[in-house]
């Protein structure tokens, strides 16, 4: 199984849990606090100020707007990903030219030239 696979589920569940929440939350707002005005899902539906209809209300906007941005990272993730996945970043050749260099010198400075001799 790829990560990409085990990302997306790990990102998948944690929107579920994230609109899961709000709408606990937008019902136990709504058992809580009295005399809520009507929300308007997207400025035109009107959800009854009810547990059931806040509840509802706060999962409809959080889907929403997460899965949105969930689906333009997606598409934007796609379009753009210019990473070669079995693409080497050249530090293994970036270290071997290192060790080649300093191999037989000591550690410390190199010491340069007096011009006063």
């Amino acid at each position: 199984m790829s990560s990409g696979l085990r990302g997306q589920r790990v990102v998948v569940g944690l929107y579920l849990i994230i609109v899961a929440f709000t709408g606990f939350a937008g019902y136990m707002t709504a058992t809580i606090v009295d005399e809520i005005n009507p929300p308007r899902f997207l400025f035109l539906i009107e959800f009854p100020p009810t547990p059931v209809g806040l509840a509802a209300f706060g999962a409809l906007t959080i889907g929403l707007v997460l899965g949105v941005l969930l689906i333009a990272v997606t598409v934007i993730s796609e379009r753009f990903d210019d990473a070669d996945p079995g693409a080497n970043s050249g530090t293994d050749a970036d270290s071997t030219a290192n060790s080649a260099d300093h191999s037989g010198e000591a550690d410390g400075p190199e010491p340069t030239p007096n011009s006063d001799e």
